[in-house]
C-alpha cells in the first residue's frame, strides 16, 4: 500500500521549487559571504535578498531578521538572549510551550501560566502574574500538539497596558513579548506589528523548507546576549559562517507558504473537518477531540481514544503504512505523558490514549478514508 503521511507538524518535505533555488549555493556558489572577492560579494548580496524576503513577510526591517539553525536555536536565543541581560528579572511562559521554550525557561526565575481545557492561555492569570520584575512573556502562536491558536493580539494588549503603567510609575525594566510561531507559517498572518510581538521564532522545516533553518525576529532597539560568540555574523547575534543555501531555502519556503496560506487553509480545514466528522461518526463516545474547535490550525486533528494505548496504535498504524504521532516529535523518545494535554486537564490515561494527525499540501480525502478504516480495525 502507498504510505500515508499524517505528521506534517513534525516535518514537511522540501518543496522542489525551494530545492532548485538552494542547490547552486550548496555547489558552485559555495563562497564565504564574508570574503572580499566579487564572487563572495555576490553571495552576500543573495543572503541579504533572502533576509529582505523574510522581512517582507513579517512586515519588518531586514536588520530585524536573524537567521538561525531552526526553531530550537531561535527560541533559545530569544529567551537566554533576554534573560541573561536581566538576571534579576523573571519571565512568564505558558504551560503548553514547546520543550525548546520550557527547557531554557527553567534556567531563570519563571512562572508557568495556566491554560483552559482547549489549551488557550488564561488571560486573567497573565494579567495577575505580570509585575514590575517581569521582563519577558513567551506564548506560542499555535500549539504543535493540539493545534490551538493563541489570542496574541489580546495578550499584546494586556502587556501594553502593563508597559503604560510602568512608564507612569517610572520603571525602567522593559517588558517583551516572544512568540514561537513555528507551526503558524503555513496558515496564519505573521505580520509582527499587527500581532504586537517583540520577538518571533520561525522554522524552515515546518514550511516545506530545509531542516535546521529558520529565523528569529528581533524588534529594532532590543539588545540580546548572543548564544554563540565569534566573527559577529548575523549582527553579532549568531557568529559562524552563514549557511547560505539553507537561509535562501528558508526565505523562499516561507514566502511560498504565505502566498498559499489562504488557499491551503481552506483546503486543509475542509479535510480536517471531514476527518473529525468521520471520527465522531465511527467512534461516537469512544473518542474526544482535543483543542479548540474554532481557534485551531487548519491541518490539526488531535483525538483521544478512550482506554487505548497510543504507542500500540501508532505501531499498528505504521504497520498499515500510516504515519501519525502521539505528540511532539522532539519528546517522542520520552515515556512521560504530554505536558500539553496534562496542562489542559486530561488525565494521565487519556493523555496516553491520544494521537495527533496533521495534514499537509498532499493530503487527500482518500487517505483520510483509509485511515478511518484502519482505525476502525484497531479500535474494534
Amino acid at each position: 500500500m502507498k504510505p500515508i503521511y499524517l505528521d506534517y507538524a513534525a516535518a514537511t518535505p522540501l518543496d522542489k521549487r525551494v530545492a532548485d533555488l538552494m542547490l547552486p549555493y550548496a555547489a558552485e556558489k559555495f563562497f564565504n559571504p564574508s570574503a572580499d572577492y566579487q564572487a563572495a560579494r555576490e553571495v552576500k548580496a543573495r543572503l541579504n535578498q533572502a533576509r529582505s524576503e523574510v522581512a517582507a513577510v513579517l512586515g519588518s526591517k531586514p536588520g530585524e531578521v536573524i537567521f538561525c539553525a531552526g526553531g530550537t536555536e531561535a527560541n533559545n536565543l530569544a529567551i537566554k538572549g533576554v534573560m541573561e541581560r536581566y538576571p534579576e528579572a523573571k519571565m512568564l511562559v505558558s504551560a503548553v510551550e514547546h520543550e525548546s521554550v520550557l527547557a531554557p525557561a527553567t534556567l531563570f526565575d519563571h512562572t508557568i501560566l495556566k491554560v483552559d481545557s482547549d489549551g488557550r492561555l488564561d488571560l486573567e492569570d497573565l494579567a495577575n502574574q505580570l509585575d514590575e520584575r517581569t521582563v519577558l512573556v513567551s506564548v506560542m502562536y499555535a500549539n504543535n500538539e493540539v493545534g490551538t491558536i493563541q489570542p496574541l493580539r489580546r495578550i499584546a494588549a494586556i502587556i501594553n497596558a502593563q508597559r503604560a503603567k510602568r512608564r507612569a510609575e517610572g520603571h525602567k525594566l522593559p517588558l517583551l513579548l516572544h512568540t514561537d510561531a513555528c507551526q503558524a507559517g503555513n496558515y496564519l498572518d505573521l505580520h509582527v506589528s499587527r500581532l504586537g510581538v517583540d520577538l518571533m521564532t520561525l522554522n524552515g522545516g515546518k514550511v516545506y523548507g530545509p531542516k535546521q533553518s529558520g529565523a528569529l525576529y528581533v524588534r529594532a532597539g532590543l539588545t540580546l546576549k548572543p548564544l554563540i560568540d565569534g566573527g559577529h555574523q548575523e549582527f553579532g547575534l549568531r557568529s559562524g559562517t552563514e549557511n547560505i543555501s539553507a537561509d535562501i531555502g528558508f526565505a523562499a519556503a516561507l514566502s511560498l507558504a504565505q502566498e498559499q496560506r489562504v488557499e491551503q487553509s481552506n483546503k486543509q480545514s475542509k479535510l480536517r473537518d471531514y476527518f473529525i466528522e468521520k471520527l465522531s461518526d465511527n467512534f461516537k463516545d469512544q473518542v474526544t477531540i482535543n483543542g479548540s474547535r474554532k481557534q485551531r490550525l487548519p491541518n490539526n486533528v488531535h483525538v483521544t481514544f478512550k482506554g487505548k494505548d497510543n504507542e500500540v496504535m501508532l505501531i499498528k498504524l505504521d504497520q498499515a503504512s500510516i504515519m501519525a504521532a502521539a505528540g511532539s516529535a522532539c519528546s517522542a523518545a520520552r515515556s512521560e505523558s504530554s505536558h500539553v494535554l496534562l496542562a489542559m486537564g486530561l488525565s494521565d490515561p487519556d493523555a496516553r490514549a491520544s494521537l495527533r494527525f496533521t495534514l499537509g499540501r498532499s493530503t487527500t480525502q482518500a487517505e483520510i478514508d483509509r485511515t478511518i478504516e484502519t482505525l476502525n480495525t484497531l479500535v474494534d
